[in-house]
């Protein structure tokens, strides 16, 4: 696959043993930027064969919690690989190298195509349909009774002629 075809926009999913999230990162010519609610993403990255190392810088924009590293800027350092265009990769922060970090980019399909697909048109054939015995046959009652439904929903005892 090439190096232009892994390009794109990517759904980002991370987690750390303290929590997980998600975010969006557009990736292309060495620069991966991005963010999410509360956090802008911007770095660089290179892709050699399947493998991907990045470098990721954090910014506070937004009011919310603070990253899962516990702090509003950090730098996360990650290596991973390419399956597919999907990556899979993990790392950790220069301001908290003992929480373990791993992040999973799906890449977008924002744009979906129309596909067309060509179907003949159903002809109708009567001669298919079930045939009828002639006589009008009232409903069977889907409560399993031989009572008609009607008398079934008046309330109260059943009336006296």
């Amino acid at each position: 696959m090439s190096y232009m075809s892994r390009e794109g926009k990517y759904a980002a999913w991370f987690r750390t043993p303290r929590g997980e999230g998600t975010g969006v990162v557009h990736i292309a010519e060495g620069k991966i930027r991005g963010g999410d609610s509360t956090f802008d993403y911007a770095g660089s990255y290179e892709i050699d064969e399947d493998q991907f190392t990045a470098t990721l810088m954090t910014r506070r924009y937004g009011s919310g919690p603070t990253t899962l590293f516990g702090f509003d800027e950090v730098v996360v350092k990650l290596k991973g690989f390419f399956k597919g265009r999907t990556v899979f990769c993990s790392g950790v922060a220069e301001q908290a190298p003992d929480i373990h970090f791993e992040a999973t980019l799906f890449p977008s399909h924002d744009e979906v195509r129309a596909v067309e697909v060509k179907r003949e048109a159903a002809t109708f054939d009567a001669a298919k349909l079930p045939k009828s015995e002639g006589n009008r046959r009232r409903a069977r009652n889907p409560f399993g009774t031989d009572r008609p439904i009607d008398r079934m929903c008046t309330a109260g005892p059943p009336r006296r002629s």
